[in-house]
């Protein structure tokens, strides 16, 4: 397995408008100077975190899809975010891993923010996603997900005795007023399950005039912040070192004495 180049958006989004974040995106990919494998977007990163589903919601034959469907073609890239979608009448806060062959993962957000009454307006998933590239497994998860770590909890597998996952993902609309625990779950995630984590969160004030401080995050194995920015927008490309995860696991092997559980 070879080491792997990502690359973190950290962006304001324009409030309930399609087209205008797509334009937004779309020149942010095209500034990418450096080579690089995956682009990791926001959560919602096409309306904002809004609870107007009925408004907002596109099918995957959606214009939003089909940029991603078209950049992650052009550039030869994986693109993935999450977005409002309606299928089987049901609205969706849904993630998608696009490739650059037009094949897609998708993962519907597990938990739902009833703070904000995203348990009203969407439909929860049950099926976690844990994508492939160059040998990496990459476990992808949305926002309010990362307060629950038995969700994302990993685990030695028994036919191959390898860790389920080496990347966490977590793409956000994560308020600064709930920062502490952005920061400080993000870190723990990477600490007790061995792997590197990644944070994608926005910046600026959403509709609501909610602000977001952003801190997006990418985060080693053994805890140690490798970036984090706060308030301004930025686009990070970083190249996980493959050597480092397999060091940390075999000098501290601890994921083979974790507890054994299943999800119901």
């Amino acid at each position: 397995m070879s080491d792997l180049k990502v690359t973190l958006i950290q962006s304001q989004l324009h409030w309930e408008n399609i087209a205008a974040n797509i334009g937004m995106f779309d020149e942010k990919i095209n500034g990418i100077s450096e080579h690089t494998e995956v682009v990791f977007l926001p959560e919602m990163f096409s309306t904002g975190f809004s609870m107007r589903p009925e408004k907002l919601a596109e099918t995957m034959e959606g214009s939003a899809v089909q940029w991603m469907k078209q950049k992650a073609a052009e550039k030869k890239i994986i693109i993935t975010g999450s977005l409002i979608i309606k299928e089987n009448g049901q609205y969706l806060n849904r993630l998608v891993w696009m490739l650059p062959n037009g094949t897609m993962g998708t993962y519907d957000k597990r938990h739902l923010f009833g703070y904000a009454g995203e348990h009203e307006q969407y439909q929860a998933g049950d099926k976690r996603l844990i994508a492939q590239v160059k040998g990496w497994k990459i476990c992808l998860n949305i926002c309010y997900d990362l307060r629950f770590p038995v969700w994302a909890r990993n685990s030695i597998a028994a036919d191959t005795n390898a860790p389920a996952y080496d990347v966490l993902v977590y793409v956000a609309n994560w308020p600064e007023r709930r920062n502490t625990a952005w920061k400080a779950l993000l870190q723990a995630r990477a600490i007790e399950n061995q792997c590197y984590v990644i944070g994608v969160n926005r910046v600026g004030n959403d509709g609501n005039d909610i602000y977001h401080s952003g801190e997006t995050s990418l985060i080693d194995p053994m805890g140690e912040i490798i970036y984090q920015q706060s308030h301004n927008e930025d686009i990070f490309t970083y190249t996980l070192d493959r050597n480092r995860l397999e060091e940390v696991r075999k000098n501290i092997p601890f994921l083979k004495d974790a507890d054994k559980f299943q999800i119901l």
